[in-house]
């Protein structure tokens, strides 16, 4: 999996093994869509519904999720992970294992206040 930030998105960009498991393709989304990132996976329960997807107990969670919080997009496969909280997207939260994800939470952050703040100011007369 590669992540990567251009022209205002966050690509995430899933291995052809991945796709398969997760049966999901690329994302492109939107800065203005992720309202955070954290490494604090939701916790899950017997109430969500995988449709579609792959589950292994201790070993692997991925693809689409309906969830009492709403539809989400998990790729997990270890301890560790990067949580992306959205709005007006069709995923209320993406969450994914990667290498050096307190890395990506900073970085995500740090472009999402700066993107919020141009914002602000454009709307200030």
């Amino acid at each position: 999996m590669k992540l990567t930030i251009h022209d205002g998105k966050l690509k995430i960009d899933l291995g052809d093994l991945e796709k398969v498991l997760a049966i999901k393709g690329d994302f492109e989304i939107p800065l203005e869509h992720i309202i955070e990132a954290t490494t604090e996976a939701p916790k899950t329960s017997w109430r969500e519904i995988r449709a579609p997807g792959t589950y292994l107990p201790r070993a692997i969670k991925a693809g689409t999720y309906y969830t009492p919080r709403g539809k989400e997009f998990w790729y997990v496969t270890k301890k560790g992970c990067l949580v992306l909280e959205l709005k007006n997207d069709p995923y209320k939260k993406i969450v994914l294992s990667i290498d050096r994800c307190k890395e990506w939470v900073e970085r995500i952050n740090k472009v999402v206040s700066k993107n919020q703040r141009s914002l602000e100011e454009e709307r200030i007369p």
